[in-house]
Order: structure tokens, then C-alpha cells, then sequence
């Protein structure tokens, strides 16, 4: 009788906590593994669905600038001329300046609801600028935001009132009794990792 008793007080062999501390660190370790998958996924998802809002809002800016573009002229910063409603010239410099309309005033503030924008690159930066006022002095500076990184160019073409793409305006053959602004704009941004996106804008007029 104190025999039974003594073998049913008997605890685990050091083997069988050997096999037992194994088989629990083969486990977490997997358990670990597969955790830290799923957190790089999820960083993976968040990066994504973070460049995917920020290519929108870029998007949605060009498209909403360049499709309320207003045939209104702007006084040269000197003053001793005037600049088209629009200038680009998309042969050589990732750059336009455009007037647009829309500019919304919801404080009231005596000012226009036209608003003087321009767009560049710089190192890979789509960078958007805009103007407290239109005929601005040459020390007026203006409001940079910069609206999208990874930018490889940033290409402008327009539509002529012949029905031909340009990619210069004004163009350099216009004639006087050529309409100020384009009839239509594409838009074509390239992106190291989302290649190429294009819009196109029809100019309202």
C-alpha cells in the first residue's frame, strides 16, 4: 500500500521536461513567426493604403486646378506686362502656372474667388504654389504644399482650337484671334512605382 502511494507521487523525468520544453519552443517559436508575419502585412497594407490616398489627393487637386482654369490674365511681378491664363511648356520643365476659379472663401474675406497656381517637380516632389492675390508683387511669396513624393515627371500636353496636341502654351504660333486657353488638358504623371497615370481635363469655354 505504501508502495502504490509513493508511485502515484512520483513527478515527470527529466527527459520528459526536456521533450516537453522543446516541444513548447518549436510551438512559440512558430507562434512568434507567424505574428510577426501578420504585422509586416499589416505595415505592408497601411504603407499601401497610405500611398493610395496620397496619389488621389494629388490626382484630384491637378484635375480640380486644371479643369476650373479661368481665361484671366495676371500682372507680370514688375509690372511692366501681363502673363497668359495659362503657362507651361512641357518640353523641358516640369512647370505650369495656371489661373483657376472655385477658390472657396468660407471665412468671407474681401478677396477674389480666383486663385494663381503653380506646379513643379522637384527632387521627385510634385509641389503645388498658390497666391494670396493675382497680381501679385515680386516680393509676394507664395504657399507651397507639397502633394506627392516619388514623382519621375510630370507632363502637360493641350488640345489647340484646331483640334491639335500641343505641348507649349501659348503656343508659339498662336495668332491673335486664337483662344486663350486650351480646349482640352491632359495631364501625365509618372510614378516610380505606380508607372504612368493620365488625365484628361476638357477646359470649359
Amino acid at each position: 500500500m505504501r508502495h502504490g502511494t509513493r508511485s502515484l507521487q512520483a513527478g515527470f523525468t527529466l527527459l520528459e521536461v526536456l521533450v516537453a520544453m522543446a516541444i513548447f519552443s518549436i510551438v512559440a517559436y512558430m507562434a512568434y513567426g507567424g505574428l510577426g508575419a501578420v504585422l509586416k502585412q499589416q505595415q505592408v497594407l497601411e504603407a499601401s493604403a497610405s500611398r493610395l490616398r496620397a496619389v488621389q489627393f494629388a490626382v484630384r487637386q491637378l484635375s480640380t486646378d486644371f479643369g476650373q482654369i479661368q481665361p484671366r490674365s495676371v500682372r507680370e511681378e514688375l509690372g511692366e506686362g501681363w502673363k497668359p491664363a495659362l503657362i507651361a511648356d512641357g518640353r523641358d520643365l516640369d512647370s505650369a502656372e495656371l489661373t483657376r476659379a472655385g477658390w472657396s472663401n468660407p471665412l468671407g474675406r474681401h478677396r477674389s474667388t480666383l486663385q494663381r497656381v503653380a506646379y513643379r517637380v522637384e527632387d521627385g516632389v510634385l509641389i503645388r504654389n498658390y497666391w494670396p492675390v493675382l497680381d501679385r508683387l515680386l516680393e509676394q511669396e507664395g504657399t507651397e504644399s507639397e502633394l506627392l513624393d516619388g514623382v519621375e515627371s510630370f507632363q502637360l500636353r493641350f488640345l489647340d482650337a484646331r483640334g491639335e496636341w500641343v505641348e507649349q502654351w501659348p503656343a508659339p504660333d498662336m495668332s491673335d484671334d486664337t483662344p486663350l486657353l486650351p480646349r482640352a488638358v491632359e495631364i501625365v504623371l509618372v510614378l516610380n512605382d505606380w508607372g504612368e497615370i493620365t488625365r484628361l481635363m476638357e477646359i470649359p469655354g
